[in-house]
């Protein structure tokens, strides 16, 4: 089965560190199947980090070729990179490049380009980082292999 990343806009009021109240945007990524699984899995996620009501105000598919995670919490920030890959055309000996997008979590733009090449070391393709730029993503949900407890194959 062939996951994909969805940008998912959830909507709510949030109460800021002065108590105002205010309605905010915020994007989370979430791997999924369709725009469907995707809007039910950011439900899941986020259900009990809420107090109050919200909505998915907005779905999209976004395409990253590449995911790199840091665990430390200092990495609290999601670069997106474009990555161009070189090859060289075998009839016409030009030089192409194709673009990838990649994601990069890290606590600075500079930890993000290190992240960036250590992740891309063991490439035997030659590349240049065309663009690093942080983006507004607030988490990064994976897909889960559901459990289901309890069931039993009936066999006759």
């Amino acid at each position: 089965m062939m996951y994909q990343w969805f940008e998912c806009k959830i909507k709510y009021e949030k109460t800021l560190e002065d108590g105002k109240v205010q309605k905010v945007t915020e994007p989370y990524l979430v791997d999924a199947i369709n725009f469907t699984d995707a809007e039910k899995r950011i439900i899941e996620e986020i259900q009990p980090f809420m107090t109050g009501a919200f909505e998915v105000s907005d779905i999209k598919r976004v395409r990253y070729s590449e995911l790199f995670e840091d665990p430390r919490d200092e990495a609290d920030r999601f670069y997106k990179a474009k990555v161009l890959f070189i090859t060289l055309d075998e009839k016409s000996g030009a030089e192409k490049k194709t673009a990838n997008h990649m994601l990069i979590q890290a606590g600075t733009l500079r930890e993000a380009l290190n992240r960036l090449e250590e992740g891309m070391e063991t490439t035997m393709i030659d590349y240049t980082v065309a663009s690093i730029q942080e983006t507004s993503l607030i988490d990064v949900f994976h897909y889960k292999e559901a459990v289901s407890e309890g069931f039993k194959a009936v066999t006759e």
